[in-house]
């Protein structure tokens, strides 16, 4: 692992939590807010990214507003067929994301998300008949917003 953030990503960190400025340059304005220029602010997001520190810098979408689905899915696969199950799923674009999870009987769960509530449906079809297993699928029926704010101040401080 690469060596821990210093104190300048981990105020950056801390200012992107939760607010993002929507503007044409808001890598500049967070930049300005922070003493940074657009192209620092730019080039430490990407190292923080690369190294792991960050998993994912992006928007989180309300996609059923546009149209589209977000679908939690899973699958009980045969541990010997794990690694080739994995590698079937994850090779659909609309699998935001796949993982391993203690269940009784789901063993790798995923998130579908898709343009329609058709296409998210056509991919796990797809997955059924490319895995021969079934894919059971937990649609989101309600939103809530959990929002997640890591400490990052205190740290700067210490």
């Amino acid at each position: 692992m690469a060596e821990f953030p210093g104190a300048t990503d981990l105020r950056l960190m801390a200012h992107l939590h939760g607010g993002f400025p929507l503007s044409d340059h808001p890598y500049a304005e967070v930049g300005a807010q922070l003493g940074l220029s657009e192209s620092e602010v730019i080039a430490r997001l990407q190292r923080l990214l690369e190294q792991g520190w960050l998993t994912r810098f992006g928007p989180l979408f309300q996609i059923e507003r546009a149209g589209g689905q977000f679908v939690l899915a899973a699958l009980a696969v045969p541990e010997a067929r794990y690694a080739e199950v994995t590698a079937q799923v994850n090779a659909h674009p609309e699998v935001a994301h796949n993982y391993r999870r203690e269940h009784p009987l789901l063993n790798q769960w995923f998130v579908v998300g898709a343009s329609s509530p058709q296409q998210a449906e056509a991919c796990m079809a797809a997955i059924e008949i490319e895995t021969g297993l079934a894919v059971y699928r937990f649609p989101k029926l309600r939103e809530f917003f959990v929002e997640l704010k890591l400490p990052l101040e205190q740290a700067c401080a210490d």
